[in-house]
């Protein structure tokens, strides 16, 4: 499993120019799975996420979690987190989970976050073509992989 998550003043997805999530102060993840991914990765990247110190203190020093600043989340699911690109002109997929695979464990994974984020989730949508806005705080981007 693979999160790029990025620290965000603010950000939105859209689908067809209609906004299907939106948050303010937060985090941004783009969600990738592999096909032997379980609710393991899943639980421990949901548990790294909210606990994370990538907030500032009062001093400017990465020192708060999503919890300490009561931050909110935006998930979308990318596939293109697995795509090898070591041979040829064009990624390969080979070790994206398929949507059968994929698709519960976005949902539990979505689910773990509810579970133990302060804010609000929101997330984007499954299998579609998405637009993601977002203003990158710092710019904070951390790749998370389990």
């Amino acid at each position: 499993m693979k999160v790029v998550l990025q620290r965000v003043s603010s950000a939105e997805v859209t689908v067809d120019k209609r906004s299907v999530g939106a948050i303010g102060t937060g985090l941004v993840l783009l969600v990738g799975f592999k096909v032997s991914d379980g609710e393991i990765e899943a639980t421990w990247i949901a548990d790294k996420v909210v606990g994370l110190r990538v907030f500032p203190d009062d001093k400017g020093k990465m020192n708060r979690s999503l919890n300490d600043v009561e931050g909110e989340l935006l998930v979308v699911s990318q596939f293109t987190l697995y795509g090898d690109v070591r041979k040829g002109r064009r990624p390969s997929f080979m070790d994206a989970a398929p949507p059968e695979i994929a698709i519960p464990l976005y949902d539990k994974f979505v689910a773990l976050l509810s579970e133990r984020a302060p804010g609000r989730v929101e997330t984007g949508e499954f299998g579609t073509v998405m637009d993601v806005e977002l203003v990158n705080q710092g710019p904070v981007t951390i790749l998370l992989e389990r």
